[in-house]
């Protein structure tokens, strides 16, 4: 059995244990039902919502605007890191207006951006794939840096110039840390697109329809239950990405 199937048969068993006790604990009414009920009854709660035609059209669009919002900081980020990577004297330059930009807590930001663009979908897709540039970025500029220099030397020596020595030599070294970049940025996005949707509640998203939905009725199933689904989602995310990145570049992730 391989180390991939071992972790995952015991973070399998892991849940499952907790999941016990926490409906253990609701059946013997260690806690208030009222507020955190069992994961049977959110579980079901669950399912009636994905019965609901309504709920599975927020769902899609949730899906969309993840999408969209980590394709977006996909194109952006890595020709940018590719270029800042590329070139210390542009890096230094742009260094600081990076590290102002980068800390900036992306729910500060809704304002602005409605001010700018208007409520709708646009909001969390913007706010998305702002939030998701930087992890790509930095790990594009981190693996340009790590690419052998004999790689580089020997392209040149055979008069490739440098867009050719970029896209033969430095894109292909850089994919599996551009691959954990967008790894790690599809998790960013999707929390920042739910959590803008649990804001911004006038929009279209499963986040919004939890909101409207449950929170404001006192329905905590349901509410509990967006959370979960939020959460199996980016799991479920970052698991095919992670498997893409094991079968594409098991060269790089060997002995991980």
């Amino acid at each position: 059995m391989s180390k991939s199937i071992q972790r995952s048969v015991r973070g399998l068993i892991g849940a499952v244990i907790c999941l016990g006790l926490w409906q253990l604990a609701d059946q013997l009414h260690w806690v208030d039902p009222t507020f955190i009920p069992g994961p049977v009854e959110i579980g079901r709660r669950v399912w009636q919502l994905f019965g609901t035609a309504e709920f599975r059209v927020d769902f899609v669009a949730t899906l969309l605007a993840w999408l969209i919002a980590i394709l977006s900081a996909t194109v952006v980020a890595v020709p940018l890191g590719l270029l800042l990577g590329s070139m210390p004297v542009l890096r230094g330059a742009l260094s600081a207006v990076v590290d102002m930009l980068r800390p900036i807590p992306t729910v500060t930001l809704i304002p602005l951006v409605l001010t700018a663009f208007g409520d709708g979908a646009q909001i969390k897709i913007i706010l998305a794939a702002f939030a998701s540039i930087w992890p790509i970025l930095f790990n594009v500029i981190y693996g340009l840096r790590e690419v052998d220099p004999l790689f580089v030397d020997t392209a040149r020596a055979f008069r490739a110039g440098r867009l050719r020595t970029a896209l033969s030599v430095r894109l292909p070294y850089i994919a599996p840390f551009a691959l954990t970049g967008i790894r790690m940025s599809a998790a960013i996005s999707l929390v920042v697109v739910v959590s803008t949707e649990f804001i911004n509640n006038a929009g279209i998203g499963f986040g919004s329809y939890v909101v409207l939905n449950g929170e404001q009725t006192g329905d905590t199933p349901m509410v509990i239950g967006g959370v979960v689904i939020a959460g199996i989602l980016g799991c479920l995310v970052n698991g095919l990405l992670q498997g893409a990145q094991n079968r594409w570049f098991s060269w790089a992730t060997e002995g991980a």
